[in-house]
């Protein structure tokens, strides 16, 4: 026996043991010598079916690789076994080879219209059968390897793109930290005020789940460029004069050029946070003092979130605002520094903010 023989040998009992036959006819004699049959041909792993209303639950029970179906049966015909099939749009449903005595061109035509594949007459010729049990065998099992191929191709794709994520939120994370140290800022201030933003932007209209998980990891970076801000400046202790207070402002371009260059969702909403959190809704604010919704919703809301946090959080230079002041500065502040309906919103979520200030509340 030759190499190709002896594969083409192997393969064929390969197909043998894997597939799975589902063989359906109300008759039981019909049923006896189909098994009879196939068994002779070494196909075991069968399912002889004599009430069309069992059909559904053997299905679905485990992978099937191939119906043998009767037309003519009580209860339910033919026809409608194929439409519970079909109706299913399973992505690897097996092909349906209908069993019938019935001759008529228009009774064929029928079956393969309704999803049957292909078509036997009774009585069975057992060498035809046979041919078209191994060729449908063939094209359903090779279809299955193909498509889980396919899935495991997915899986090791989105594998490797989530460890690309994670790389990128380390790093990103890492950066934000960065910037923490030198503000004198802690990393609870930062996890409480991008869970703030998060939870805002869950609220808003047409943010998806995925937007709100990069706003998550987007706004830790909005201080980021007061890297860039000489210590003098960053970490003088009293009032800023008004030529410092302009290189203190140059923070958020500073941090839009470290950010900018990059097309990933994330280190984008990153850049515009950066830019935008302290432009004001009347247009006081800056780098570029927009005005309204002129200014990207993501500035807006973290704009809020950040100077919530910052206020009710205890520093070396200030103590903490209540809770009522707080928001009473933020019902103030409404239509001049704040966007006034995520202002309306923020005040409405405000037992979930408090949750998430306890959640992450500073460590003594």
């Amino acid at each position: 026996m030759n190499a190709k023989t002896h594969a083409s040998k192997n393969h064929t009992y390969k197909i043998r043991d894997m597939a799975r036959i589902l063989v359906v006819d109300d008759e039981r004699a019909n049923l006896i010598l189909m098994d009879r049959l196939l068994r002779a041909e070494g196909y075991t792993n069968l399912v002889l079916i004599d009430d069309p209303r069992e059909v559904m639950a053997a299905y679905l029970q485990m992978p099937t690789d191939l119906i043998l179906l009767d037309i003519r049966m009580p209860y339910l015909d033919g026809f409608e076994v194929i439409e519970q099939i079909v109706a299913r749009n399973d992505p690897l449903a097996p092909p349906i080879l209908v069993l019938t005595a019935e001759a008529s061109r228009d009774y064929m035509l029928r079956a393969l219209q309704a999803g049957a594949r292909d078509f036997i007459g009774k009585p069975f010729d057992r060498a035809e059968v046979v041919a078209r049990v191994r060729n449908m065998l063939e094209v359903q099992l090779a279809m299955r390897m193909t498509y889980d191929q396919k899935e495991l191709l997915e899986q090791t794709v989105y594998e490797r793109t989530r460890e690309i994520r994670n790389t990128q939120l380390q790093v990103v994370q890492r950066l934000g930290r960065a910037a923490e140290y030198r503000d004198n800022e802690t990393g609870r201030h930062i996890l409480r005020m991008s869970h703030m933003s998060a939870l805002l932007a869950s609220h808003c209209s047409g943010w998806t789940n995925d937007d709100v998980e990069v706003m998550l990891h987007a706004s830790p970076m909005h201080d980021i460029g007061k890297i860039g801000i000489p210590d003098a400046i960053l970490l003088k202790p009293g009032k800023l004069n008004s030529n410092e207070w302009k290189i203190m402002q140059t923070h958020t371009t500073i941090g839009g050029d470290i950010l900018s260059g990059d097309s990933s969702h994330l280190l984008q909403m990153a850049r515009e946070i950066a830019l935008s959190h302290h432009e004001k809704w009347n247009g006081s604010g800056y780098p570029l003092g927009l005005a309204g919704e002129a200014i990207p919703l993501t500035g807006r809301i973290v704009a809020l979130a950040d100077v919530f946090d910052a206020l009710t959080s205890k520093r070396p230079y200030k103590k903490a605002w209540s809770i009522e002041d707080t928001l009473q500065l933020l019902r103030e502040e409404a239509g001049s520094h704040f966007d006034p309906q995520l202002t309306a919103l923020f005040l409405e979520l405000v037992p979930e903010v408090l949750a998430i200030c306890e959640c992450y509340s500073e460590i003594e």
